[in-house]
């Protein structure tokens, strides 16, 4: 998880995101701040329990959609919070009496809901990334790559969120159970090797990285669809036997050309690349 806070106007608030499912976590207490205009974030805190209660004896799913992260309190420590996704908040909002209410939502849609934005414009998301990519050097080769294995990525959390698995922990726990039999190493060890911190590793990927990542997706998709799998165990067996299938690939293609795919080259700025090198 990569912390990055924004801002509400004046109001600090506090996010992560989490790569392995995309998903932008904010910081349900600072948004309540944020909305109630209270200068105080103890005040802010009780009136955000009171609300959870209500909520509560409601009957609503708001506050089981609601998870808990660790985040850097008013004291720099890292303490858990109550968090949820951009999705959640634009319906906890409703509950909040507030004149900030359309506001915070189109601030939301803005900084945390993008996935909102490319649904209703898919082509207009294409074109910004493809031009993102081609000002950072990459070669059309490499962008279309990138590009299909994204459009595999996306039928997959479709199939997920169709077939309940919850978006968040659960697309992370799936994904690194992928990333892991195929590459035969985790997320996070693949983000070490290649010196990666808040970047996206699809973004450092080799274009042999991105293929084997989307045959074990494309394949755990697929496998999931014969078996009908629906909720996590059943998800977690497809999502095992997929990135295997693409592991199997992998080996054979070293064995022919004796080169590592999964590798720790990216394409971070030379003055970064200087720093890891003298670590």
């Amino acid at each position: 998880m990569n912390p990055q806070p924004a801002f509400f106007e004046q109001n600090a608030i506090r996010r992560v995101y989490d790569e392995a499912s995309e998903t932008w976590f904010f910081s349900v207490i600072d948004i309540v701040q944020a909305l109630t205009q209270q200068a105080d974030y103890q005040t802010a805190r009780k009136y955000w329990n009171k609300l959870k209660e209500r909520l509560d004896k409601e009957g609503s799913q708001l506050v089981t959609n609601c998870h808990q992260l660790k985040m850097t309190a008013e004291d720099g420590k890292q303490r858990l919070t109550d968090v949820a996704t951009a999705e959640t908040l634009l319906r906890l909002v409703q509950s909040v009496p507030s004149p900030k209410a359309e506001p915070i939502k189109l601030w939301l849609a803005k900084v945390g809901y993008e996935r909102m934005q490319e649904l209703a414009d898919p082509a207009r998301s294409l074109d910004r990334a493809r031009e993102t990519w081609q000002k950072h050097g990459r070669s059309e080769k490499w962008i279309q790559q990138r590009m299909t294995g994204q459009e595999t990525r996306n039928k997959l959390t479709d199939y997920w969120r169709e077939h309940d698995i919850k978006a968040g922990e659960e697309y992370a726990i799936l994904t690194n159970i992928i990333h892991q039999e195929w590459a035969e190493v985790d997320v996070k060890a693949h983000k070490n090797m290649k010196g990666l911190q808040s970047q996206n590793l699809r973004d450092h990927m080799s274009e042999a990285e991105l293929i084997f990542t989307a045959l074990a997706e494309l394949s755990t998709r697929q496998i999931a669809e014969s078996m009908d799998a629906t909720g996590m165990k059943e998800n977690k067996a497809a999502a095992k036997t997929g990135g295997g299938i693409a592991k199997s690939a992998r080996k054979e293609l070293e064995s022919k050309t004796g080169k590592k795919v999964v590798s720790g080259e990216n394409y971070l700025p030379p003055s970064t690349q200087k720093k890891l090198s003298k670590k």
